[in-house]
Formats: structure tokens, C-alpha cells, sequence
């Protein structure tokens, strides 16, 4: 049985493989680098991908780069900010979903229609391919782009039984992300976008009656105690979301070469791989934590699943018409997502 990597490890790998390839790094003027981000720090990402990217930036750079780590926007802001800091060098990294400002990253949208995705690690190494060969003159133009990736399969959170799309009729349900907002409509619910800190105080209040996440994040948001039905798919699920690690590009221009090598020797490729597969290994005890909480695990089957993805099919096809209408296109950027996915996945 193939043994999935846990907490570290996979980062320990990544990082220390490429950390070995780079040349040696010599010492230069200390630079200190402040990342910004939208969760608490002891959540999954920021403890055990972030946090590992950092120590491996200060280790390969033998100390030279110092990287503060600001969590839960603790320099002010909202999420939806954090790209424009970024950029205006409010803030030297960020972490964000490029989701928290639709329309801003358009061609990211792409691994986020409905059904694209069944594992994070083959589909993360598709998206940094797709981000190296579409989007760095695009999309990414205005940051150094240190990394991108996607969750585990999304799932339907809920405070009713979710079997059938009928079942979504009248549902107020949030959205992550512009694409799933325009699916959850689709389906008849009414869709909510709001970032992932706001979720668990909008079920409290019955703002919302449930959430499109990845179990990975349901967890320590104690969704399972506030909704109590979760509907997962096999094979592909209804949404992923994207992620991105990104440094201001006036900043990184700046270092002196061998800063930058250290910094990108612990990035890119192998670090958005690892990073997806690390978020999904961390979907089993999260969903198991829900199952210890008494509550219905949903599984549309693969039988089931094609009724949905007909259901989608609309949703599609008007961001493949959009992104035309933007001078992309859609349909030939979606045949490049899908054939790198099953090309990673090989």
C-alpha cells in the first residue's frame, strides 16, 4: 500500500532534494522578508507548508533571509487585500487564493470548474506547469511567483442531507471562489462568497446553512460541529480551489543572485507538488474527525457523479465563452489543464 506523506515530510523531501541540487550559497547582506496570510498560524498550511517553506529559505540561504510570518492578517486588511500588498509592497509574500479577487487571475480559474480534480499533487504540478507556459506574462505578471497549487477534492458541508442535486434547492451555501458561486447557482442553491475565517461565525448565526470546503481545513474550523452532513464524490470532485505563494517582484529583483537562487531552490515545481499533496493527505484525519462526531458521510458514487457533471456543463461552457470574450482561450487553455493533469498523473 502506497504510504501518504504526513505533516513534514513531504516538505522535508521537496525542500531537501532541491535544497541538495542548488550550488552553495554564499553569504551576502541580511535581508528580512515579511509574509503575509489570511489563517491562524497553528492551521495546516501555515504550520506544516509555510512554515517548512520558511525554515527552508533561512536554512539554504545559511541564515542570510529571515522570514517574519504574519498570520490571520495580522498587518491589517482583509484577505481580498492581501494580492494588492503585495503588489504595492505593503508586504514582501503572500499567501492567498487568487479566488478572493475574482477576475484578477482569470486563467487560475481553470483547475477550479467543477470535476477537474481528483488529486491535489498530480493536479498542482499540472497548475504550475499551466502558470509557467500561460500565465507568468499574464495573470502572474505583477509578482515573482513562488508557488501554486490546489487542495483536495471539495466537498458540501451542510445542515441537511445532500444526495441529489435537488437537494441543494434553496440551500444558502458558501462559495469559495467565483467559478463554484456561479455552480452552486447552477444547482439552485444560493451562493454566499465569503472567505474561509468567516465560515464558521456565518453557520453560528444561520447566515449561511452550509460550506463548499476541503476536508483538510474542516477540521480545525470545527465545521463538523456546527453542520453535521458532508457529500464527497468519488473519482473528481465538484470544485478544488487554487492557491498561490507569491513575493513582491520589485523585492526579489532585488536580491543579490544568490538569494534568489535560495529562494527558488525551495520553491516552484516541487514545492506546489508537494504542497497539494500535503493538503490532501491531511483530508483523511479531518474527515475522520467528522466521523468520530457521529456525523453522515455522503458519497456520490461514480455511477452518480456523471448526472452532476452533465448539471455543470453549463457552468463550463459560459467560462469558456468569458475567457474568449477576454482574448483566452478557454477551451484550448482547459485541454491544456486536463491533458497536463493526466500527464502527471501517469
Amino acid at each position: 500500500m502506497r504510504r501518504l506523506f504526513t505533516r513534514r515530510e513531504t516538505f522535508a523531501l521537496a525542500a531537501g532534494a532541491t535544497a541538495l541540487a542548488a550550488p552553495p550559497v554564499f553569504a551576502s547582506a541580511e535581508v528580512t522578508l515579511r509574509l503575509h496570510q489570511f489563517l491562524p498560524e497553528t492551521s495546516f498550511v501555515p504550520a506544516h507548508i509555510l512554515t517548512p517553506w520558511i525554515e527552508a529559505v533561512e536554512r539554504v540561504s545559511n541564515g542570510r533571509i529571515k522570514v517574519q510570518h504574519y498570520p490571520s492578517m495580522q498587518l491589517g486588511g482583509k484577505p481580498s487585500d492581501l494580492v494588492d500588498q503585495v503588489t504595492d509592497g505593503v508586504v514582501d509574500i503572500i499567501w492567498t487564493l487568487p479566488g478572493y479577487t475574482p477576475g484578477r487571475f482569470p486563467r487560475t480559474e481553470v483547475m477550479e470548474l467543477p470535476f477537474m480534480v481528483a488529486d491535489a499533487a498530480p493536479a498542482s504540478a499540472a497548475l504550475w506547469d499551466l502558470a509557467q507556459s500561460d500565465m507568468i506574462d499574464t495573470d502572474f505578471r505583477d509578482v515573482h511567483l513562488l508557488g501554486t497549487w490546489v487542495h483536495g477534492p471539495g466537498v458540501i458541508h451542510a445542515n441537511k442531507p445532500v444526495h441529489q442535486i435537488a437537494d441543494l434547492e434553496g440551500l444558502k451555501l458558501r462559495g469559495p471562489s467565483r467559478v463554484t458561486t456561479k455552480l452552486l447557482e447552477q444547482f439552485g442553491a444560493t451562493a454566499v462568497g465569503m472567505p474561509v475565517p468567516s465560515v464558521p461565525e456565518a453557520l453560528s448565526r444561520g447566515t449561511i446553512d452550509g460550506a463548499l470546503l476541503p476536508w483538510e481545513v474542516s477540521a480545525s474550523l470545527k465545521i463538523g460541529e456546527l453542520v453535521h452532513h458532508h457529500t464527497q464524490f468519488a473519482g473528481a470532485s465538484i470544485y478544488t480551489a487554487s492557491f498561490i505563494l507569491a513575493m513582491n517582484k520589485g523585492r526579489y529583483a532585488s536580491l543579490p543572485d544568490d538569494l534568489k537562487t535560495a529562494i527558488d531552490s525551495v520553491s516552484g515545481a516541487a514545492f506546489s507538488r508537494a504542497a497539494g499533496a500535503a493538503q490532501q493527505a491531511e483530508d483523511i484525519p479531518s474527515r475522520q474527525a467528522a466521523i468520530d462526531l457521529g456525523n453522515e458521510i455522503i458519497t456520490i458514487s461514480a455511477d452518480e457523479t456523471p448526472v452532476w457533471k452533465t448539471a455543470s456543463q453549463p457552468v463550463i461552457e459560459a467560462w469558456v465563452s468569458e475567457m474568449d470574450a477576454r482574448g483566452v482561450q478557454g477551451a484550448a487553455l482547459l485541454e491544456a489543464a486536463q491533458a497536463l493533469i493526466a500527464q502527471h498523473t501517469a
